[in-house]
């Protein structure tokens, strides 16, 4: 009998966790041809969520959960919870009910037919800001066209990974994560399903403005060099525009001779490369950074406990 994990990432979800509960019981009760492993990672919750997981695991066996010492992040908790899981495949899903627990036996049904990565489209984005959905968009489509492999636009994190996926995710140790730019790295052979995400069913959403801007700055520093490239042709472009004015004002000057004049447009030029030469300090910074911190070996994240039957 194959096994099916399906890994749950969790922070403050304690108002949503016993609905989604309920959706993956009916399912694993339906699927009885397959054994069936939820596993629920804590990302250092700080409401009952931690609590609600034990009283799962205590009232049904097939629940294991493992929580993390504190918050590391969902991409360093998806990590934790490929090292934990034990089941021929994965699915991943969020807590939300965005994801719909519905689709899984299709994705079960793609796997049995060979495919080893059975990803889901959105074709509708749910309940979301027009910024926001504008900004999603641009940021992967930013991404597709600065990487040598093609990033998948409007699919997240909800997907069934096969045993062989898992363990090549398993091996690479980064702590710099972006996994949804992992599994396109990957390869292997992928299969798409589409659906319509829903809205969230109870409580808030984690993720802000900030968290996804720093979530796209990760994504672009962690799959192309694209922006030190860009620093490079911007800065080469400025520098041989500038030895074409000089030229041209030497030559000015020395013809027809010039007057003092053009103070505030070398004031605007000074603060112009100024602002120019900054931004690029910093772009250099954030990938200077990323060596930094991977330098420190440091593990992604650290599991405090988990129950007793699960294997690591």
């Amino acid at each position: 009998m194959k096994k099916i994990s399906i890994l749950v990432p969790c922070y403050n979800e304690e108002a949503t966790l016993h609905l989604l509960y309920a959706e993956l019981r009916k399912l694993m009760d339906s699927q009885t041809k397959y054994e069936w492993e939820v596993l629920f990672v804590n990302d250092g919750s700080k409401d009952n969520t931690l609590n609600l997981m034990k009283g799962l695991r205590k009232n049904d066996y097939r629940i294991n959960y493992v929580d993390l010492s504190r918050n590391f992040g969902k991409e360093n908790a998806m990590l934790a919870g490929f090292d934990f899981v034990t089941g021929d495949c994965m699915v991943i899903i969020d807590a939300d009910l965005q994801d719909p627990p519905s689709l899984i036996p299709t994705m079960i049904q793609e796997w049995e037919q060979g495919y080893l990565d059975v990803y889901a489209r959105r074709a509708d984005r749910g309940k979301e800001s027009w910024l926001r959905k504008k900004l999603s968009l641009l940021f992967y489509r930013i991404l597709d066209h600065s990487t040598r492999f093609d990033i998948l636009q409007n699919v997240g994190d909800f997907r069934l990974l096969d045993r062989v996926c898992i363990n090549t995710l398993k091996n690479l140790r980064e702590n710099e994560r972006y996994n949804k730019g992992l599994f396109c790295w990957i390869g292997y052979k992928k299969k798409e399903i589409v659906f319509n995400r829903g809205d969230r069913i109870a409580g808030q959403s984690n993720w802000n403005f900030f968290s996804l801007f720093n979530l796209a700055i990760e994504g672009i520093t962690s799959f192309t060099t694209a922006p030190l490239r860009f620093a490079s042709l911007l800065g080469g472009s400025i520098a041989l525009m500038a030895f074409c004015f000089l030229i041209f004002y030497v030559a000015k000057t020395l013809l027809y001779g010039d007057e003092v004049k053009g103070f505030t447009t070398l004031i605007a030029s000074i603060f112009f490369l100024g602002g120019i030469q900054l931004l690029f300090i910093g772009i250099l910074g954030e990938y200077v950074g990323r060596i930094f911190n991977e330098t420190k070996k440091r593990p992604p994240y650290i599991a405090y406990q988990y129950n007793e039957t699960i294997l690591k």
